[in-house]
């Protein structure tokens, strides 16, 4: 639900979808396309190649110690490799494995709750799980959040696994324990979800229905009262988010020897109706689409993730990843357009901004590519990426991606730096 500003004397407000949908789950695809990251200096994967027989749960890398790997989702042969570049130029090997229809799993995974298994493993499951603060020395961390919440508009993915797997998130809950000695779990969900959450052996705190307040650093500030310095990641804080799928897919590895290779996903049609999907990891969202009778026209725009925080792309052949919790097709006639019109200065943006950028003198920096200038005076660091700026823009001016492009810009920047140092 939206209720949008009168003459901008009041913020709009966004409500989310706390009301989940039932779940289909999707029979096995004829084919998978899994996206294994490429190395800084660039090789494909090269213990592997076209025409190997892979299992399903089997970890596929370019080496045995190679931090970066993927898991197969299927099992059946390697018909292609080829590279592949992603969303602000991150290259990958895309892996396309043609499915045998059965699965036979690989027996070198270990249900053992360690570190060991958990960054060899659960990394590639649903949520993508990053364990690697818990492996950095000069981190304590202290608390996990287990966010039971969505993190956009529309979508009910991750409140679905919270109603309907609260067992397997209890099991994720102690096998983290185990894994990384933190022992305070949070979970955190809106209202409606607090029965399921209570089973899973967490400690329970609501989040307010009202976007963003899902977002991790709204999390940190409205629920457990802390507030994330600019500059700081929330590790620095001694705190970890995973998603409630991720949890619950841990516990599933843990309890049955197996890791997940399923991802649920919130299709969103053309009409607003949406519908929850539990697909394989890998699988061409074409098949998302189709099963939940969404069409795709010329023209129409077709959204990984929400529709305020998510990626437009451009082929339903793409597959579903880890991180992949919506797909929206917005038709042409409803998709919002980007201009190249000036800022008025009209300050919608400085208002609505939950942690009270300068919006409107931040853009102005990043258009003229003077990254480091936007993040040391108008706080670009301080950006939160809720998108509700872009949002509201009467200018429509592309803020949002102009601010994920000044980030990605300035990574690359300090990545140079450490190299030649």
């Amino acid at each position: 639900m939206i209720k949008r500003s009168f003459l901008g004397l009041v913020k709009p407000r966004l409500q989310y979808n706390v009301e989940p949908d039932s779940v289909q789950e999707l029979p096995v695809p004829n084919k998978v396309i899994l996206l294994l990251k490429e190395s800084q200096n660039g090789g494909r994967a090269s213990s592997l190649k076209v025409g190997d027989n892979v299992k399903t749960g089997q970890r596929l890398s370019r080496s045995a110690d190679s931090a970066d790997y993927v898991i197969s989702s299927v099992t059946g042969t390697i018909s292609a490799m080829e590279p592949y570049v992603g969303t602000l130029a991150q290259k990958y090997t895309a892996i396309t494995i043609d499915a045998s229809g059965h699965d036979d799993w690989d027996e070198s995974f270990k249900n053992e709750p360690n570190l060991d298994t958990a960054r060899k493993f659960f990394e590639s499951m649903a949520g993508g799980p990053s364990f690697t603060a818990f492996a950095d020395p000069e981190k304590t961390i202290k608390t996990i959040v287990v966010n039971g919440m969505d993190d956009d508009l529309l979508l009910t993915a991750n409140q679905c696994v919270v109603k309907n797997e609260a067992a397997a998130i209890k099991s994720g809950v102690q096998a983290l324990k185990s894994i990384t000695g933190t022992h305070k779990i949070v979970i955190t969900v809106p209202e409606n979800l607090v029965q399921q959450a209570n089973a899973t052996g967490a400690e329970v705190k609501t989040v307010n229905g009202t976007y963003p307040g899902s977002l991790p650093h709204m999390i940190m500030k409205d629920v457990l009262g802390q507030v994330v310095e600019a500059g700081d990641t929330i590790e620095d804080t001694g705190v970890v988010f995973m998603s409630a799928e991720a949890v619950a897919g841990i516990g599933t590895a843990v309890d049955t020897g197996q890791p997940r290779v399923t991802k649920t996903v919130t299709v969103v049609g053309k009409d607003g109706s949406s519908k929850n999907v539990k697909a394989r990891i890998g699988a061409p969202i074409g098949d998302l689409l189709r099963a939940c009778n969404v069409s795709v026209n010329d023209r129409d725009r077709l959204i990984l993730g929400g529709p305020m925080r998510g990626a437009a792309t451009y082929s339903e052949d793409l597959p579903v990843e880890p991180d992949t919790d919506g797909i929206v097709v917005q038709a042409e006639a409803d998709s919002a357009q980007t201009t190249d019109y000036p800022c008025t200065n009209c300050g919608e943006c400085v208002r609505i901004c939950p942690v009270k950028i300068p919006v409107n003198m931040l853009v102005r920096f990043l258009e003229a590519h003077l990254y480091e200038d936007a993040r040391n005076t108008y706080d670009l660091d301080c950006c939160i990426e809720c998108g509700l700026c872009s949002y509201v823009c009467v200018s429509r001016i592309p803020i949002f991606q102009y601010i994920m492009l000044g980030k990605y810009e300035l990574s690359l920047m300090e990545t140079a730096e450490a190299t030649n140092e």
